[in-house]
């Protein structure tokens, strides 16, 4: 089948002579050719519907860049920079610059195995649809709540990360910000008005917005890593390879926490039904996104532990070790820069996760396991507003119910990324499964695509059993414990959906398809 986009007119010919008005005569004429025939003509095309099961949303209007800024947004390599080493530090010691480094395979192993469904299906459930079309609609529901609490609580994560940067940006000139619990809450409140605002105006607009901020905001960190490499010497610091301090377990716990750097990366594939070109732009957005998020990483951690390292002092005894660094080497405005680019950046990451969390929970509601209410768009904007305006109001409400409980925001930071990431991981260890039973079935298995969705699925499990041990043993017992009840409660409402609608089987794992507008002769009936 042919687009109607991808037809271009012979340059030569009667035809051509008729459209621009050169031959009069032959404006009448039968077309010569086979192809200007099936132009005038197009012989019709048997099933081809006139509605896509997403119809609402702006089919085929975006472009690479903004599918592009969807990913990095989600990933927000600014933001990560500068709080997941001090994260991962906390769990892995000296083992942090080796932690990030096998996150950073791992993800180019999963980005590899999900651009094995994101090359063949455009959808706007991300790895919720992906897993239904590989293992069938339990585990998809599985991965598709799964989903709904990594998208979730990495964007609660984000919007208490932009208020924790604030407070701190506050506190230069107004020393009691940072205790204020009533500004806090303020700030959140208004940030997720922010997000819910963008997100129903476009997903153009969300998108240039925050790569537009993500963009000041890396180049800001690099010239911080250049300045901080200047001033101890230039030469390369082996010390900083080191795995003292470090434990198998350890380490383990610190490579999952470095993975919740790159969570987000895939958020691009929720916009395969808006994406112009979405078997192109998709995964080469996921990919990218991988690749320079993950030398951003390793070029700031080592700049930190470095740092750190020449002044004598632990990185992990820091609340902010971008600030104290810029503090310490003479170039505290740099601070302050960094104080807002690291806020917008975790804004950023606010917007593009919701935005992906609203995809989801459209596609859920269009498929009738959730309220089909979530399934609308909007009529102007065609965007899923009604299910942003559903999930904003949960998102800022849970890190604003904990701040006013008596956590702190840092504190409040490191619970709900503990079941962000664990929820992440869930979906990544199920795509990884589905994907060689997914193209098995198609025929188009290759051993290459095999062995790296089968070693990413076994280290991502290895890495998740450890990761919830560790956890449930320590502080943040807490995030472990929501992230377990969430995905029961999550599995319990399926399989009670499940035994009152039966239909559902049948329904769930909707993607885009081709409709008559799309292909000559899909109008006409046959």
């Amino acid at each position: 089948m042919l687009s109607h986009l991808e037809i271009t007119r012979p340059k030569h010919g009667r035809l051509a002579a008729a459209t621009c008005g050169s031959y009069p005569e032959a404006v009448t004429a039968e077309p010569a050719t086979a192809l200007e025939r099936a132009i005038a003509d197009p012989p019709p095309v048997p099933g081809i519907g006139t509605r896509s099961p997403v119809e609402g949303l702006e089919r085929r209007t975006v472009g690479f860049v903004d599918v592009l800024a969807q990913s990095v947004s989600a990933v927000a390599p600014s933001a990560a920079a500068t709080t997941i080493p001090l994260l991962v530090a906390v769990v892995a010691g000296g083992g942090t610059l080796w932690a990030l480094a096998v996150a950073m395979v791992l993800s180019l192993l999963i980005a590899g195995t999900v651009n094995q469904f994101s090359r063949r299906i455009a959808a706007t459930g991300s790895l919720y649809t992906y897993v239904s079309r590989g293992l069938g609609t339990g585990a998809g529901f599985v991965a598709g709540t799964a989903m709904l609490v990594g998208y979730g609580f990495i964007a609660m994560f984000a919007l208490a990360g932009a208020g924790y940067y604030l407070a701190i940006l506050l506190g230069r000139v107004w020393p009691g910000a940072v205790s204020s619990t009533g500004l806090a809450v303020a700030m959140i409140a208004a940030m997720a008005l922010v997000v819910v605002v963008v997100i129903v105006r476009g997903i153009r607009l969300s998108t240039r917005l925050t790569l537009l901020i993500e963009t000041v905001s890396v180049a800001i960190i690099l010239v911080l890593v250049v300045t901080l490499l200047v001033n101890t010497g230039g030469s390369f610091e082996w010390s900083a390879l080191s795995l003292a301090g470090s434990t198998p377990a350890t380490f383990a716990v610190g490579a999952v926490l470095a993975l919740t750097a790159f969570v987000g990366f895939e958020s691009s594939s929720a916009l395969g039904v808006e994406a112009r070109r979405p078997f192109a732009a998709v995964p080469r957005a996921i990919v990218w996104t991988v690749i320079v998020s993950g030398s951003l990483y390793l070029v700031a951690t080592y700049s930190q532990i470095v740092g750190f390292g020449a002044l004598g002092l632990d990185l992990t005894a820091s609340a902010s070790p971008v600030n104290d660094l810029a503090t310490a080497y003479g170039v505290e405005w740099m601070g302050l820069l960094l104080d807002v680019s690291i806020a917008t950046s975790f804004l950023a990451c606010a917007i593009a996760s919701t935005t992906a969390l609203a995809r989801v929970l459209f596609a859920m509601g269009r498929e009738g396991v959730l309220p089909p209410v979530l399934g609308v768009t909007h009529r102007r904007f065609r965007t899923p507003w009604v299910a942003a305006a559903v999930a904003v109001p949960v998102v800022a409400l849970v890190p604003i119910v904990s701040i006013a409980l008596g956590s702190g925001l840092w504190e409040t930071m490191q619970t709900l990324i503990v079941v962000a990431a664990a929820g992440y991981i869930t979906a990544y260890v199920l795509v990884c499964v589905a994907a060689p039973v997914f193209l098995r079935r198609i025929g188009e298995l290759t051993t290459g695509v095999a062995v790296r969705a089968v070693a990413a699925a076994a280290l991502l499990s290895v890495g998740l059993v450890v990761y919830l041990v560790v956890e449930f043993a320590g502080e943040r017992w807490l995030g472990a414990l929501v992230f377990v009840l969430l995905m029961a409660a999550g599995c319990g409402y399926y399989l009670v959906r499940k035994r009152r609608h039966p239909w559902l089987l049948d329904t769930i794992g909707v993607y885009d398809v081709p409709v008559a507008g799309d292909v000559l002769g899909g109008g006409s009936p046959g």
